[in-house]
């Protein structure tokens, strides 16, 4: 029987519904080849903020550090699928990614701040995932590989978070995240049929 206790990041309005962490559990494999893809998207959208904002010197010098840690991560995700048979494939992405880049007003430079407070986001909602299926998965091993992941987690969404707070006031950040927040929670308030990472 699953525990129903679920841990709460205080910037995320709704925290994971349980019946996400029922459908994870059942399909393994695919959130696995998911969370390969979430990963490596992870990386590039670090690399187009450098290549946009080439002259943000600390955000640049962060964000290397990021794309480098989520390629590694990529890696790792890749050598589960390769000892589970699961070769590489694309997968349909959920609605959750396509919503909130269209928050991400087109203008600057609320589009940079936009752009950081969704990565930052989408980071501490993966946080809180992953720790859902390191408490919840059956698999010890799975889950220990889980666990391993969350302090990278944590650390990324806390830095695209410092990084707002180094480029714009403090009280513009915070408005900005709490309208964002709100439409990543609606976003997953109805369960995709699909599992994902992010559904």
């Amino acid at each position: 029987m699953l525990s129903s206790q679920l841990p709460t990041i205080n910037a995320l309005k709704q925290p994971t519904s349980f019946a996400w962490v029922e459908q994870a559990i059942a399909n393994l494999d695919t959130i696995l080849l998911d969370h390969s893809q979430c990963e490596r998207k992870a990386a590039g959208v670090a690399l187009n903020m450098i290549f946009r904002y080439p002259s943000n010197a600390k955000m640049v010098r962060e964000l290397t550090k990021i794309a480098r840690e989520e390629l590694e991560h990529f890696e790792l995700v890749n050598q589960w699928l390769e000892c589970r048979n699961i070769p590489l494939r694309p997968l349909q992405p959920p609605p959750y990614g396509a919503g909130l880049k269209a928050q991400i007003r087109p203008k600057e430079p609320e589009r940079f701040l936009d752009s950081m407070l969704v990565s930052g986001l989408i980071e501490a909602r993966s946080h809180e995932r992953l720790g859902l299926l390191a408490t919840h998965c059956p698999e010890p091993e799975l889950a220990k590989f889980y666990h391993s992941l969350m302090a990278s987690e944590a650390r990324h969404y806390g830095m695209y978070w410092v990084l707002a707070d180094t480029y714009y006031d403090r009280k513009i950040v915070m408005q900005r995240l709490d309208e964002l927040a709100i439409v990543e929670s609606e976003l997953l308030a109805t369960l995709h049929p699909e599992p994902r990472i992010h559904s």
